[in-house]
């Protein structure tokens, strides 16, 4: 099945059981994903979905942090709700350990030695972990990394 009509399908099981914070979160993607569909003029198929997600989960996670620092523990819980919702909607994340060895890979088979070769491990790696990884979890390691 789709992910949109996966969305769908789960909002409309969450408005019958009464689950106001999952029908909410989700009429929200929803709301995204045909937004990006009417600007667009065109339907978007699972990856851009995906992408749509990936950026709708950054942001909770942003706001969680920003709630926290303002001492709002309220808002934030319920952006956290939100984030479990979104991810659970998303692959599995990779591990630290993986996208280490993933890199360790990488910087062996560019010949990269130090840190000014970041940019050239980066742009190979990220490919390979697109959708996978945080994007700053993979600058951190390959950060560590080419830490010689």
């Amino acid at each position: 099945m789709a992910i949109k009509e996966q969305l769908r399908t789960d909002m409309a099981d969450a408005m019958r059981t009464g689950d106001k914070e999952k029908r909410d979160t989700l009429r929200l993607l929803l709301a995204a994903i045909k937004q990006v569909e009417v600007d667009g003029r065109t339907t978007l198929d699972d990856a851009d979905v995906q992408i749509i997600l990936t950026k709708q989960a950054k942001q909770r996670r942003e706001s969680i942090a920003e709630y926290e620092a303002a001492g709002r523990q309220e808002q934030a819980d319920h952006e956290e709700a939100e984030l479990d919702i979104i991810e659970s909607y998303l692959p599995q994340m990779m591990s630290r350990q993986e996208v280490e060895e993933i890199a360790a890979q990488t910087i062996a088979d560019l010949g990269a030695d130090s840190p000014k070769d970041m940019g050239r491990v980066m742009g190979r790696l990220m490919p390979q972990v697109k959708g996978r990884a945080n994007g700053s979890l993979v600058s951190d390691v390959v950060r560590d990394l080419l830490q010689i």
